[in-house]
């Protein structure tokens, strides 16, 4: 009896201590994420934290002004922006290239407001017709989706024509208040952001031949206070394990 006790002891005794290495080790993250992956990070970041028992803080925005503030020193551990935004940062040496990965991507929709009509975007000449109907068009014009927008309308040759409907706005949030107003009558934004807000409804997607991804990747700072921890939700973000989730919420992994 002396000795099983002996044992329970000794056995308390390491996990007692494993316990503390444990919360030696728990870190916590500063996360600067992109509203196009916003819905899944929601969704799977309090899985992450569960699982490594470290603490995820996440800034939401856009991804054009996080790379401006990476550009003038602010603090990150992980960043989830555009490619090409993360590329010049490496190139600036502002993000470690071997942390570079793609998380996934999604296309470009018209946002309505609940219940509304829907247009009809089959073909690219309805989709134009639709445009040509609205009386007003709201879109990020510093977001990733704003911009390619802006490009498409300009491909179509429509800028002109279509210039007096347009609602730039600062940010997706602006977008999505104005559609669930009532006061734009479309909203241009990625899909994961759409299918995200309350009060409003996909309208339709882009037709294919002039579909626009918005792709979503992340890198670790390579100064980062927890590199590690980074390195280790990156590797969760692009696991084949939470594909379910990114499909739920608009997106996709090619």
């Amino acid at each position: 009896m002396k000795t099983r006790r002996l044992i329970t002891v000794a056995a308390f005794a390491i996990l007692l201590m494993l316990g503390q290495a444990g919360a030696a080790y728990a870190a916590e993250l500063h996360v600067l994420c992109s509203l196009g992956l916003k819905s899944v990070v929601e969704e799977l970041v309090p899985q992450f934290e569960r699982t490594s028992g470290h603490k995820v803080v996440v800034e939401y925005g856009l991804a054009a002004q996080f790379k401006q503030q990476i550009e003038s020193g602010k603090d990150f551990d992980l960043a989830i922006l555009t490619p090409a935004l993360i590329d010049d940062l490496i190139k600036q040496s502002k993000m470690a290239a071997d942390s570079r990965a793609v998380i996934a991507r999604t296309g470009l929709g018209l946002m309505i407001r609940a219940g509304g009509r829907k247009p009809d975007v089959s073909s690219t000449d309805a989709f134009k017709r639709a445009l040509l109907g609205a009386k007003s068009i709201a879109f990020a014009k510093e977001g990733a989706s704003g911009v390619a927008f802006v490009a498409t309308v300009e491909r179509l040759g429509m800028t002109e024509t279509l210039k007096s409907k347009f609602k730039a706005t600062g940010s997706g949030e602006e977008v999505n208040d104005l559609v669930v107003r009532g006061e734009a009558d479309f909203g241009v934004l990625p899909l994961s952001e759409i299918l995200a807000v309350k009060g409003a409804e996909l309208g339709g997607m882009f037709p294919a031949d002039i579909q626009t991804f918005i792709t979503m990747a992340g890198a670790v700072n390579p100064k980062a206070k927890q590199g590690a921890a980074a390195r280790d939700l990156l590797k969760f973000l692009t696991s084949t394990g939470v594909l379910p989730t990114i499909k739920a919420k608009g997106m996709e992994r090619i």
